[in-house]
């Protein structure tokens, strides 16, 4: 069995049914349809940006191995999977909701080279240099300790692996998401003790250059493009 396919994480025995989550629970749990409908629908897609950084001119190797962290329901995960049946792919995303939203989303498009995980992107569970490439994208908006994450991510990517990452410059945008799950929670009365922020985190352009300069990689290239800054890193 390749290492990539393992079965779903078990979810908590409480997680049975939609009114069963805890208060003071993630908003990504209590409304995972609101998140899911703002990722699939809303977002940006850089999907072609990161076909352009990693595979310009070719396709990826037979058997290379890509993770995403942050996946979310997913997105990226199954549509680099789907273009790329060379490609062995598994998405991380502490959610369970939106982990098992993924893997059927996957299931029912007939994506079968990529898997999903509950996880956590400062822990990974996957030993060093598991992979190949590894994606993440708006995943520090809401992670504390980004350095602790990216020393993660230069982990687990083999000698030569690349990463490519997206994030987004302006607070206000960045922080939609976050403002429209707070509303329906507050709306709802299932704000209380809900542990995400009411703001998203953004970087500055130095902040996001010296983020990348606390691993040794190999090379860092770091650019703007409309309300996102990008990256993409290469091990030695």
């Amino acid at each position: 069995m390749s290492q990539l396919a393992k079965p779903l994480a078990p979810a908590p025995t409480n997680l049975v049914g939609p009114t069963e989550l805890p208060k003071g629970d993630s908003l990504f749990e209590q409304f995972d349809w609101l998140y899911i409908l703002c990722r699939e629908k809303l977002f940006r897609n850089d999907t072609r940006r990161m076909v352009k950084v990693f595979w310009p001119n070719t396709r990826p190797p037979s058997n290379s191995r890509l993770v995403e962290l942050g996946c979310g329901p997913g997105f990226y995960s199954r549509t680099l999977a789907r273009s790329f049946p060379e490609l062995e792919v598994l998405g991380v995303d502490k959610s369970c909701r939106q982990v098992e939203y993924a893997e059927q989303k996957a299931i029912a498009l007939g994506v079968n080279n990529c898997r999903f995980e509950r996880g956590d992107v400062l822990d990974v569970t996957r030993p060093a240099q598991s992979f190949d490439y590894l994606i993440a994208s708006r995943l520090f908006t809401v992670l504390p300790g980004p350095e602790r994450a990216l020393a993660e991510m230069f982990r687990v990517l083999k000698s030569g692996g690349r990463c490519f990452i997206a994030e987004p410059r302006y607070k206000f945008w960045a922080s939609i998401p976050l403002f429209m799950l707070w509303l329906v929670a507050s709306v709802s009365g299932q704000a209380n003790g809900c542990r995400e922020p009411s703001k998203a985190t953004v970087f500055s352009r130095e902040r996001f250059e010296r983020l990348f300069h606390t691993q040794p990689w190999k090379s860092v290239r770091v650019w703007r493009e409309g309300r996102y800054h990008y990256a993409l890193c290469e091990k030695r």
